[in-house]
């Protein structure tokens, strides 16, 4: 009897210092992951020179700031529920400002020698989540099919991933395509955003509606070809330098 009980006493003893040795693991893994985000967040914020970077600079901050814009844009647009009243233009402004400000996080970063891999990472994540934003907002508002936001999703999200899958051995930035892409897709998005025909079937204008409603298609439909281009190539330049390798 007594043998059981010191046995009890052991295991009980033996699983006790298990669970303190796997608190303390854990507590400095903790502590190394703090430090290590302390260490990032250091450096120049806004200044220009050579020296390190941090990871919150003002560049990055702006993009951050971009990718909060999406959810108040998209709720703006569904508010609204296709009127074309004064939300629905409040949301378009709010989308070009969102998305005109990416030229303005870019060029601060590379004027100032502010660009981080995180920064990298993040702009064109903010354009998706924009565009994806109000690609839905159209498509559950009746106003642009669905298969052509599933398709540029599909796309967008598809390449983002791969991106992240080979963020260990390399930081692979937007192509000048992909580029053009997200121009394309924002430009023509801002025009079925905009409640032009509306606007203009206030303003007596009948005869210009259907040309308005044409050029976003026309627009859209560059765009979604752009789309569907770029990402191939992508892929296949990826492919390439793997083979390579």
């Amino acid at each position: 009897m007594s043998r059981n009980g010191s046995g009890a006493a052991g295991g009980t003893g033996t699983a006790r210092e298990t669970a303190r040795r796997a608190k303390l693991r854990a507590r400095a893994s903790y502590e190394r992951g703090s430090a290590k985000v302390v260490e990032r967040a250091r450096g120049r914020v806004v200044q220009a020179g050579d020296t390190k970077v941090s990871d919150g600079n003002v560049a990055n901050l702006i993009t951050i700031v971009r990718i909060l814009f999406a959810p108040v844009f998209l709720w703006l647009l569904l508010a609204d529920a296709g009127d074309g009243g004064a939300l629905r233009w409040i949301a378009t402004v709010l989308f070009v400002v969102a998305i005109a400000t990416d030229g303005l996080d870019g060029h601060l970063a590379r004027r100032r020698n502010l660009v981080t891999n995180v920064g990298i990472l993040l702009d064109p994540i903010a354009d998706k989540v924009l565009i994806g934003g109000a690609l839905v907002g159209l498509s559950i508002l009746g106003e642009l099919p669905w298969w052509v936001t599933i398709l540029v999703l599909v796309r967008e999200v598809g390449i983002t991933v791969f991106r992240f899958s080979v963020l260990r051995d390399r930081v692979i930035p937007a192509s000048r395509g992909g580029k053009l892409k997200t121009v394309l897709q924002s430009v023509a998005i801002s025009v079925l955003l905009a409640p032009l025909p509306a606007l203009a079937d206030d303003l007596g204008l009948d005869a210009a509606v259907p040309w308005i409603v044409g050029a976003g298609a026309l627009l859209m439909t560059v765009a979604v070809a752009l789309t569907i281009v770029t990402g191939a190539d992508y892929l296949l330049q990826a492919f390439t330098r793997n083979r390579r390798r």
